[in-house]
C-alpha cells in the first residue's frame, strides 16, 4: 500500500501542494491521519472486491446445485 501522491491528495481534498507540504511539516498528526485514511480505504476496497468474488462463486455453486436437484 503506497502513499497517495500529492496530486491525488490535491484533487481529493481540494487544496494545493503548498497546503499539503505545510500540513506535512507543521501538522504531522493531521497529515499522518490523512495518509492512514487512504490506506484504510484501500484495504476496505480490496476486501469488498474479494467479497464480490466470493458472492459470484457462491451464486455459481447454488445454481449448479439447483440444476443437479432439478
Amino acid at each position: 500500500m503506497s502513499v497517495p501522491s500529492f496530486r491525488k491528495l490535491e484533487a481529493d481534498l481540494n487544496v494545493n501542494k503548498t497546503t499539503l507540504h505545510n500540513w506535512k511539516k507543521n501538522r504531522p498528526i493531521l497529515y499522518k491521519f490523512i495518509i492512514e485514511s487512504y490506506r484504510d480505504k484501500e484495504i476496505l476496497r480490496k476486501h469488498l472486491d474479494f467479497m464480490v468474488e466470493q458472492k459470484k462463486y457462491i451464486e455459481e455453486e447454488i445454481n449448479l446445485t439447483k440444476n443437479r436437484v432439478l
